[in-house]
């Protein structure tokens, strides 16, 4: 199973483009910052993930300082990449 959900930030949009295919296509930037248990142990985990949005998701417009809960699932870049991309199918606005 490939799921991912994520309490994040969101800190990077790009400009709103298109696929070949004309579907609209939004890639984002989102930092997480918890305390998780490993082992045991308390451990601080910060991290910053590249995720893209498609469909009419993506026309949701997204603002940077978001405070959001993403989910989806990871895939690589592209064929020829190694690099992971949260594909994000679902979010939810989290309140302050």
């Amino acid at each position: 199973m490939n799921k991912l959900v994520l309490q994040a930030e969101v800190v990077q949009v790009e400009p709103l483009r298109y696929t070949p295919a004309g579907i609209p296509l939004l890639s984002v930037v989102l930092r997480h910052a918890s305390e998780q248990t490993e082992a045991g142990m308390k451990r601080k985990v910060e991290c910053e993930i590249n995720a893209v949005v498609l469909g009419d998701l993506a026309l949701q417009g997204l603002k940077i300082g978001a405070q959001i809960v993403a989910l989806g699932f990871l895939a690589r870049r592209s064929l020829k990449s190694t690099q992971l991309v949260m594909h994000i199918n679902d979010i939810k606005s989290m309140q302050a």
